[in-house]
């Protein structure tokens, strides 16, 4: 099939869908200016004395929580990003279809962009909250050097950290929207990260689409494949 056969396909499957999964990685966000983890440019291949990986883990933030917290503001933290075309199109169809977001996304671009559903497996880097006390906090606390709760207890970001487990709660509930969506869409993720990307083997529909530049383990899963700029995919849909 050429491109606009498969665009015309996809928005067959559009339209007579009623429940869409829309899945997203780091691809949707770059182009909002945030660079992803493993790109040739991306945050995995910059020198540094210590790797972004154990930077990111349970153990460091514990153990160096004032170095975890500059290198988070340094480069984890996007405050100007905007959603673009690609977050908005899929705010846009909740309008006309139930949508559910499954995003591996932890910069609230969706939510920016007008989803109420989203279901952010690794986390987000607007809210935080006290390891000893429960209370919560958001962004301003950045402000902080360190940010110590009036309790006196370490605040921490709501993210997931390397070592940690995703929450099983929203887990779950990826999986029941997945189990009950009469299409999947995959946009932005090389699916090589897990547990997220095997979230993908529930969806026994025959509408299964990926959409993103580079070859992903699940291709030959999919039933349409866009090896495309996202926007240019984005932009051909009516």
């Amino acid at each position: 099939m050429n491109f606009r056969e498969k665009i015309k396909l996809l928005e067959e499957w559009i339209d007579k869908s009623n429940k869409i999964v829309v899945f997203t990685g780091a691809g949707i966000s770059t182009i909002s200016g945030i660079p992803d983890f493993r790109s040739p440019n991306g945050l995995y291949k910059k020198k540094s004395m210590i790797s972004p990986e154990e930077m990111l883990s349970h153990h460091y933030f514990m153990e160096h929580p004032e170095s975890f917290y500059q290198f988070l503001k340094k480069e984890m933290l996007y405050l100007s990003a905007k959603p673009n075309k690609a977050h908005f199109w899929i705010s846009e169809l909740e309008e006309e279809k139930e949508i559910t977001v499954v995003t591996q996304n932890i910069d609230s671009l969706h939510q920016k962009a007008g989803s109420k559903k989203v279901l952010e497996l690794h986390g987000n880097i607007r809210e935080y909250y006290c390891m000893k006390c429960g209370k919560k906090y958001g962004q301003e606390i950045l402000k902080k050097e360190l940010p110590i709760c009036t309790c006196n207890g370490l605040i921490r970001p709501n993210i997931v950290l390397y070592e940690e487990p995703l929450d099983e709660e929203i887990f779950n509930e990826a999986i029941f929207a997945i189990l009950k969506a009469d299409m999947v869409i995959v946009i932005g993720s090389s699916l090589v990260v897990t547990p997220a990307a095997e979230l993908l083997s529930y969806y026994q529909g025959g509408r299964f689409v990926i959409i993103n530049k580079d070859v992903t383990p699940y291709d030959s899963r999919a039933n349409l494949v866009f090896h495309e700029d996202i926007i240019k995919v984005i932009k051909s849909i009516k």
